[in-house]
């Protein structure tokens, strides 16, 4: 067990500098190492050298020793290949801790979950054991699982005794005979130059006559000529078809040489039809000359019999105007794009005569999934969207996967082990028959043929197997809580056992109460360090050390195929068996800091990933958004790589759902803004970020400008070598990094990577600032317990004070919205945007049909909007980069919350006029009729027409139309109060869930609709609702019983309030739940506020004698 000093990660590296080595990171050399042990109770003893042997329990002195061992000529370095396997091997067997003024510790873990695990990248896989005597560590293994034996006697030892052996006198405990360097030759040999070591072939060949201008052969030519495939590692000669479907567009075999091939595009851009757009965009500017005009009227035709009623209704429709015209001048300008696989494919995947290896030129991408409460987030949730993710169609190689665990819960670490030893069977499976989607509960439950487009014949087969080791994997999953909880009680017991017989010992008082800590254990039996079931002093939620374990090491960077004599129950021969990059992360939390919730979180994760995988490309998903379409990912590179994607610093995908009831009932598809708002503004500056399902380019969420080649230093070596950071901040002096970054060194080196990395290939002319081809297909660096101990350093709680993180650098802080925000200052500096709609959804998630929780998810989205208005993020103080369209839009982003101050006034508008005989107008005469009537004809045409270039349903565009009236008369006023009393008195409220009755019927989807959960959000609908209903009524009596009834004013008053009824339509049945179920004090408060409201309105503005009439000649008045 080593524990490793966070001070090594302060320490310049040596070896080539960025621009040497573009990417890869620098090697490590004169490593600190403390040596630890960690007792049966889960308390840490550290150790001098010599007491490693030592056995027994140790006295609570610590004892340190600080090993560094320079190379020497009697110390030389073990061989490197051997080195390498068993540092991974170290790595990804140990769980990392550590944090605020702790040591980085290093606990080596043979035994990860109750299961077994038997893939040999997992952390805790099987194996042999340690031939060294008093040793049960694990034999080292290569990355099929096969034993590591450094020696011909075939002597099986472990990473520790063989480095033992190694710095003692350098000879194989099995033989004694001197162990020799180099002779370990399950080295892949590295053909990344393109250029393969093979003789020049004997005999007469057209060939021979074709040298190099140096007079050597030409490899490459003579490879291409012959098909060669010979070699260990070589070129390799795809078969017909191997990427095609079946088609045409397959690959027919040989090389191309994409330099003969024509320059073709990415992406393009499909602009929307004239026949569509022309008549949109003249709607919009006839309706807004109207509205202009109708206001004017309006104002200068006062009600002088309700001037009240008149100012109330004018003052609203002059803020409903403003409102449109943020709303619907960013729509000006919707495209469509596409994007061809097929060219990138051929540009970045194919074999050519440059690269015979066919290894992906694609930058590497790291995939982020943020939880936070496995209670409220089920682990069988977040574990089928890893394996979505482990499996996605992108270089295996090239691709990681983060979980970021807020809570610090152990059985969301024991779940992701789980998924990481099911992965073993489920990645594979989908690679092998082509399955879509990745997620197994999504894939198991399609209504659908699973036959359709199989040609396999054992794919029946295989599918039963798969589908019986799920079940048993779900059986697991949900068999975790109970599993851990018996595990801790069982260990607890053992120690109070132990404990108490320590007091029989000592003689110490029986009285004496036991103290025994109630911990949760781990299954190799030792202390978890997150959070315990029961919480104490350093294991709390928000109380415990950063935690980082490797679940899956790196891949080999070339392909690993399966063979019939596989351990697996499914044959995988010819299919690549390897996974990518898997890492389990939980920061550290201690009382009195700030630990800003999400985006506190994705930051850890942003600075984890730098440090250990680096990818240019982010992508982060919520834990219940899996990835319906496995080639999600190449579809955003094909924007990211294409011409202009220098600029881009994110692709934003819609989000789509499951489980939504057939009529969704409160637009929780909330189609009209994913497949309208975005796309419009998708033509202007680019789509805002909604939080999930975005793609980020590493460089531009560090808070840097977009690259421009006239400031930016243009010159041969810029193409070919990572710029430092002050070439894209002028103002950033390479001596204040550590005040905007932190001071991880590993950082700030790895930012100007991540840039070159992430630039399109330079193969166009008019791609001004791009990368060389071939530039990324080094393998990337194994991982080291150094570089390990730097990423717990980086998510430590005190990393980011007196930094930028939060406030320049990655997600922002200060709102609830931190998307939004973070989005906005990208574009504020210049950044575009991508909004990617693929044929299939990219990604699927989940959402709330309940009415309570889909009113409380609006709550939060609004209360973010009023805390950008009132921050410096509002879109008035934007610079001049960001574009007056996108500027309109970010402006509606933190106003709409306040329509509902003027939305909540309207409604009850029509009520007024019923109940006082009044209305808005002194008449209903033909200016103000002509008026209404253009008005609406432009409203339903807009509707038409934008529901023909968004593809949207009218259905779906008029259930939208209802909930904004919904969320606006209760969300949205709620969130602007509590936005004002936070911003002026700083007081905070929270509108919670008090009362809960659910249904009957456990076997429905849908139940959850017709659960109704008391909250206050309800209480000013239902009386708007209520005093509509008892102003018609009141109205139309008083008409029916009236000498001279006035019944213009009545059906104006009339119709209004029916509009206001039909929009709240949805509200209603959600409020009726399925068999009526309503808590009785809805109706009890709404019916007593609106009856006292209605009678307050009539005893203090009662109506004219004229409006009354007499009943059968006596005195009562009908009011």
């Amino acid at each position: 067990m080593a524990s490793l000093t966070s001070q090594t990660s302060k320490k310049v590296r040596n070896g080539g500098s960025s621009k040497d080595s573009p990417s890869g990171r620098n090697s490590t050399s004169g490593q600190t190492v403390k040596f630890a042990r960690r007792t049966s109770s889960g308390r840490y003893v550290s150790l001098s050298r010599e007491d490693l042997d030592m056995s027994g329990e140790i006295s609570g002195d610590y004892m340190n020793y600080t090993v560094h061992i320079p190379p020497t000529p009697d110390n030389q370095p073990m061989d490197s290949s051997v080195a390498v396997k068993a540092e991974e091997q170290y790595v990804s067997n140990s769980l990392f801790t550590g944090g605020f003024n702790s040591v980085t510790r290093a606990h080596l873990m043979d035994k990860v979950i109750e299961s077994e695990v038997t893939h040999p990248q997992m952390a805790g896989a099987k194996g042999s054991s340690c031939s060294m005597p008093a040793c049960d560590g694990k034999a080292m293994k290569d990355e099929r699982g096969a034993d590591i034996v450094p020696c011909e006697c075939r002597f099986k030892i472990c990473r520790d005794c063989y480095l033992d052996a190694q710095k003692e006198n350098g000879l194989c405990p099995g033989c004694k005979e001197p162990y020799k360097v180099g002779d370990y030759d399950d080295e892949v040999p590295n053909f990344s130059n393109g250029a393969l070591p093979l003789p020049a072939p004997k005999g007469n060949n057209m060939s021979m006559m074709k040298r190099g201008q140096n007079g050597e052969f030409d490899h490459n030519r003579w490879l291409f000529e012959t098909n060669g495939t010979y070699g260990y590692g070589n070129a390799f000669w795809p078969q017909d078809d191997i990427y095609g479907d079946g088609g045409d567009e397959g690959f027919k075999g040989g090389i191309p040489d994409n330099s003969d091939k024509p320059w073709k595009p990415l992406s393009r851009i499909l602009p929307i039809p004239q026949a569509i757009i022309s008549p949109y965009r003249m709607l919009i500017a006839v309706r807004g000359i109207v509205l202009a005009f109708f206001l004017h009227w309006r104002l200068v035709h006062p009600n002088p019999d309700a001037m009240w009623l008149w100012a109330m209704s004018v003052t609203c429709e002059l803020w409903f105007g403003f409102s449109w015209i943020l709303d619907q001048i960013p729509k000006l300008c919707p495209i469509n794009r596409s994007t061809d696989l097929v060219a990138l494919r051929d540009k970045f995947d194919m074999p050519s005569p440059s690269n015979p290896t066919g290894r992906s030129d694609l930058p590497g991408v790291d995939v982020f999934v943020s939880t936070a409460d496995p209670e409220k987030e089920p682990p069988l949730v977040t574990a089928n969207t890893i394996l979505s993710i482990l499996a996605v169609d992108y270089p295996v190689e090239k691709l990681a996967c983060y979980i970021s665990d807020d809570g610090g819960a152990l059985l969301s670490f024991e779940a992701m082990a789980e998924a990481a030893s099911f992965a073993d069977l489920w990645v594979p499976f989908c690679r092998k028959h082509n399955i879509e989607p990745r997620n197994p509960e999504s894939y198991f439950a399609l209504k659908v043929d699973p036959t359709k487009n199989k040609s396999r014949s054992d794919f029946v087969k295989d599918r039963r197997k798969i589908k019986r080791e799920y079940d048993e994997f779900k059986v697991r999953i949900n068999g975790l809580p109970d599993s851990i909880r018996r595990r801790s009680d069982a260990f607890n017991a053992r120690e109070e056992m132990k404990m108490l017989k320590h007091m029989r010992e000592s003689a110490a008082d029986p009285t004496e109460p036991l103290k025994v800590i109630k911990a949760t254990w781990m299954a190799d039996g030792t202390h978890w360090p997150g959070t315990w079931a029961v919480p104490s002093s350093e294991h709390a939620k928000g109380d415990h050390s950063g935690i980082l374990q490797v679940m899956l090491k790196p891949p080999s960077g070339d392909p690993l195929l399966g063979s019939a004599d596989d351990d697996k129950i499914i044959d995988f021969t010819d299919v690549d068996i390897r996974l990518p990059l898997f890492v389990y992360m939980s920061r550290e939390k201690r009382p009195g800091y700030d630990h800003n919730k999400k985006a506190g979180a994705m930051n850890a994760l942003v600075r984890a990933s730098a440090i250990l995988s680096n990818g240019p490309f982010m992508l982060n998903l919520d834990c219940d958004h899996y990835i319906y379409n496995c080639k999600a990912v190449r579809e955003g590179m094909c924007f990211m790589m294409d011409r202009g994607g220098e600029n881009i610093c994110y692709i934003q995908f819609p989000q789509r759902f499951e489980g939504i009831d057939p009529s969704d009932r409160y637009a929780n598809h909330n189609t009209v803004f994913f497949d309208g708002n975005m796309r419009a503004l998708d033509g202007v500056q680019g789509p805002v970020y909604v939080g999930t399902g975005t793609m980020f380019r590493r460089f531009a969420l560090y808070g840097f400008d977009p690259p421009n080649p006239n400031k930016t230093p243009q010159n041969n070596s810029t193409e070919m070598h990572a710029l430092s950071p002050t070439d894209f901040d002028s103002t950033l002096d390479v001596n204040l990094l550590p005040k905007r970054f932190g001071n991880s060194t590993m950082l700030a080196e790895s930012i100007p990577i991540a840039e070159f990395q992430g630039r399109p290939l330079a193969d166009h002319p008019s791609v001004s600032y791009g990368r060389p081809p071939g530039a990324l297909r080094i393998p990337r660096d194994p991982l080291d317990a150094t570089t390990v101990a730097e990423a717990v350093s980086v998510i430590s709680c005190w990393y980011e004070d007196k930094t930028e993180w939060g406030e320049r650098v990655g997600w922002i802080y200060g709102s609830v919205t931190e998307d939004v925000v973070t989005g906005y200052r990208m574009h504020n500096r210049g950044w575009h945007s991508v909004y990617c709609i693929t044929k299939r959804d990219a990604f699927r998630g989940s959402a709330p049909i309940n009415l309570t929780d889909r009113l409380h998810q609006v709550l939060r989205w609004a209360t973010g909007s009023v805390e950008i208005f009132f921050s410096r993020n509002n879109a008035f103080l934007a610079s001049r980069r960001l574009k007056f369209l996108q500027r309109l839009a970010y402006l509606n982003v933190g106003i709409y919350p306040f329509t509902s101050v003027f939305l909540i006034v309207y409604t009850f508008l029509p009520a007024l006029s019923l109940l006082s005989g009044h209305f808005i107008v002194k008449t209903l005469n033909i200016v103000f009729l002509v008026y209404l009537l253009i008005i609406t004809i432009c409203l339903i045409g807009l509707a038409i027409l934008e529901v023909k270039w968004s593809g949207i349903g009218l259905e779906e565009w008029w259930r939208n139309e209802q909930f904004w009236l919904i969320s606006g008369t209760s969300a949205h006023l709620a969130a602007v109060v509590q936005g004002l009393l936070k911003v002026m008195a700083g007081i905070e409220i929270s509108f919670t869930l008090t009362t809960k009755s659910s249904s009957d019927d456990d076997e429905d989807i849908y139940a959850d609709l017709y659960v109704v959960k008391w909250t206050s959000l309800m209480i000013p609908p239902i009386v708007i609702a209520m005093i509509n209903i008892i102003a018609i009524v009141i109205a139309f009596l008083r008409q029916i019983y009236s000498t001279v009834p006035q019944w213009s004013k009545f059906i104006g008053g009339a119709f209004f309030s029916f509009w206001v009824l039909a929009h709240l339509y949805p509200f209603a049945k959600g409020l009726m739940g399925r068999r009526g179920k309503t808590p009785t004090i809805l109706f009890v408060w709404s019916g007593l506020i609106a009856i006292t409201l209605s009678l307050l309105w009539i005893s203090i503005s009662p109506p004219g004698n004229d409006a009354s009439a007499t009943v059968g000649g006596t005195g009562f008045q009908f009011p």
